[in-house]
């Protein structure tokens, strides 16, 4: 008996294994990613050059070219350097969106504002992103007289041509969260983001010249540790002050990809480049277990197996120890595309890099630096993205308590506009005041004759969308569609199905 079942198995096993192959392939992209990409301003001067009308266009080409790629989320620099890219009481125009700084746009328009629109009409979270400390990025930037660093200049330092706030002071704390507050009081945001500049990237033979605010502060404390309390005090009152105006927006921060080699401490990575917690004085750890963060989105911007930074052990390290709070990988498309994978026998490191990010379980999603590679198509990544990775539609990783479900849909039903038809829901309602359970995006599915109804499987959602009707092709008998909501915090209610005879 035990030879003919070895001989049924060899002729099985092939058919078996396709089958296998079948369904890995069919689940390879999962329903719920965080897919991202970073949009900055510093440095881009194509800003400057543009007419109100051509920079909207841009934006709205940018985020369809994003959309195209199979992202679901963007992360828009709003505040660079102490400056805004929105209408701000606080702090003056951005001279990366204008030219110079404290001048308004002509025409006027708010580009946070029209970003946020637009990346939601499309479906996709908007982060804002800003910078806390950074005032100026050169040497060569004038700030005018009556800028806050001139009138208080005790409250900052000149550190490698750079004008910094001294994270020293309470008043510069209080200063940002009132912007961050402003920023989530006015604007229908997703999410905060602040990237990796905390205390300065350390120049050489450079010392932070933060001598007087130590002594005036320090009250005995290692100056080390000093410099880390200084930034916890931040991370905490901004996730506080976040929270307290809505709590349904996440907090989301993007450091740089080491935490500490371990080589300084039997914790850290197998690595051997700048640290976190010793040259930026930033314990991300800290924040993630404290619950002061909802996410970290460390910048692994380099190669599977860079020397001193290899990414192929930096990720498993983050998803070891970093698993209090959502992990989203940063990764450079540039470098990805540009070296080889001989392990994967593969002229580029995206296959292994998403895979990687896929197999890890503390991991949700990407966010590819840049953007402009992605929608510029950077050595095919865009088409890779498109036609591979994020071929399928994604939802964002819910939050906030998961057994909590919104209302459903309901009055589903297809209607037929001249020649078009169209499949359409009334949405439940939202509370008098905005609520975490809010509707705000739908998704549709789609199950053709015979097909499983199974909404966990991706490759039945053909929509994404913030509206209650969507454009089909209703000519094919027997399809059956569903519906559900997406609340603020990206929780799914219960399906709505519809079957067209």
């Amino acid at each position: 008996m035990r030879n003919i079942f070895k001989i049924l198995l060899l002729i099985l096993l092939p058919s078996l294994l396709s089958s296998a192959a079948v369904a890995a392939e069919q689940y390879e992209n999962p329903k719920r990613e965080f897919r991202g990409a970073w949009l900055h301003v510093i440095g881009q001067t194509q800003w400057q050059n543009k007419s109100t009308a051509q920079a909207k266009e841009y934006i709205c080409d940018q985020l369809d070219k994003l959309l195209d790629a199979g992202c679901n989320a963007v992360i828009f620099q709003v505040r660079p350097t102490a400056d805004a890219l929105y209408k701000s009481d606080l702090e003056p125009w951005s001279a990366w969106l204008t030219g110079k700084r404290g001048k308004a746009p002509q025409p006027m328009w708010d580009p946070l504002e029209f970003a946020l629109e637009e990346a939601h009409k499309r479906g996709m979270e908007f982060h804002a992103w800003l910078n806390p400390y950074r005032v100026t990025s050169n040497a060569k930037e004038v700030l005018p007289s009556n800028h806050i660093s001139k009138m208080e200049p005790q409250r900052f330092f000149h550190y490698n041509g750079q004008v910094l706030f001294d994270p020293a002071y309470q008043e510069n704390r209080d200063f940002i969260c009132k912007v961050v507050d402003d920023i989530v009081t006015r604007y229908d945001v997703d999410a905060i983001h602040i990237d990796d500049y905390f205390y300065p990237y350390p120049a050489p033979g450079k010392a932070i010249p933060d001598d007087a605010s130590y002594l005036k502060f320090g009250a005995g404390r290692n100056k080390n540790d000093w410099r880390r309390h200084n930034v916890d005090l931040l991370i905490e009152q901004l996730h506080k002050t976040i929270k307290d105006r809505k709590p349904w927006v996440r907090f989301g921060v993007s450091p740089f990809g080491i935490w500490r080699n371990k080589r300084t401490d039997p914790r850290g990575s197998e690595s051997t480049g700048l640290q976190n917690y010793d040259d930026l004085y930033a314990d991300v750890l800290l924040w993630a277990k404290n619950g002061w963060i909802d996410y970290l989105a460390p910048q692994l911007y380099w190669n599977l197996d860079t020397k001193a930074a290899p990414s192929r052990k930096l990720v498993k390290w983050w998803n070891d120890n970093a698993s209090d709070v959502d992990i989203y990988i940063g990764q450079d498309v540039k470098r990805t595309m540009d070296v080889a994978d001989p392990g994967n026998n593969d002229r580029n490191e995206l296959d292994t890099k998403v895979k990687l990010s896929r197999q890890l379980p503390n991991i949700g999603g990407n966010i590819w630096w840049h953007g402009y590679w992605v929608t510029g198509n950077y050595k095919g990544a865009a088409d890779s993205l498109a036609m591979k990775y994020q071929s399928t539609i994604a939802l964002p990783p819910a939050y906030g308590d998961k057994s909590v479900q919104p209302l459903t849909v309901s009055d589903i039903k297809i209607v037929k506009d001249g020649e078009q038809e169209f499949l359409e829901w009334t949405a439940p309602k939202a509370s008098h005041k905005p609520n975490a359970t809010d509707p705000v995006r739908f998704v549709v599915y789609q199950f053709f004759p015979g097909e499983k109804q199974d909404i966990s499987d991706p490759q039945t959602i053909i929509a994404l969308t913030p509206y209650t009707k969507l454009g089909i092709d209703a000519s094919q008998e027997g399809v059956i569609y569903a519906v559900t909501v997406l609340d603020r915090m990206n929780r799914e209610s219960e399906p709505i199905f519809l079957y067209n005879p």
